[in-house]
């Protein structure tokens, strides 16, 4: 199984043979992709920034996030991750870009969206993806895994190969 640093080398690999960049926008993993990414030395070729907005006001003013969509919807829905890739690739100028919101505990669940649930939106030149994952642990294992799934993503959408 790879490393999260394995999988951002690979990335970044598959980003320089393409001459494409790619950028993060982060809720509950509070920076934890951008953070693998930059940990790949020469990472700067393909990342410029990445966006960590863990308030709802930070992913409104940085990313361009509806209000009207927090507030009706929540945080964590596929809405508001989409509309955080798009707000993330436009503002870093980005090929490709992952955006991450989830509630990885312990506490901030609910009977809909229980301790675990993680949406996610990749976007690429072929427009945004989506999907919910419901994933299991403590905080810290929640905010891996989440992590780790938006690299392989990542990376799947940018070769084309199913990285897991």
């Amino acid at each position: 199984m790879p490393t999260t640093f394995d999988l951002a080398a690979q990335l970044g690999e598959a980003l320089e043979q393409r001459g494409a960049t790619v950028t993060t926008a982060e809720s509950c993993t509070g920076g934890g992709v951008a953070h693998a990414i930059t940990a790949v030395a020469g990472s700067s070729r393909w990342f410029s920034c990445g966006f960590v907005t863990y308030a709802n006001s930070a992913k409104h003013s940085l990313l361009g996030v509806d209000t009207q969509l927090l507030e009706s919807q929540g945080a964590v829905s596929e809405t508001v991750v989409r509309q955080m890739a798009e707000g993330a690739a436009r503002v870093a100028a980005a090929d490709y870009a992952v955006a991450i919101s989830g509630i990885a505990g312990p506490d901030g669940g609910s009977d809909d969206k229980p301790v675990g649930t993680v949406w996610f939106a990749w976007l690429g030149p072929d427009g945004v993806n989506a999907k919910k994952y419901q994933l299991s642990g403590d905080r810290a294992a929640v905010r891996e895994q989440a992590i780790k799934i938006s690299l392989q993503q990542l990376l799947h959408r940018v070769t084309g190969c199913n990285t897991v």
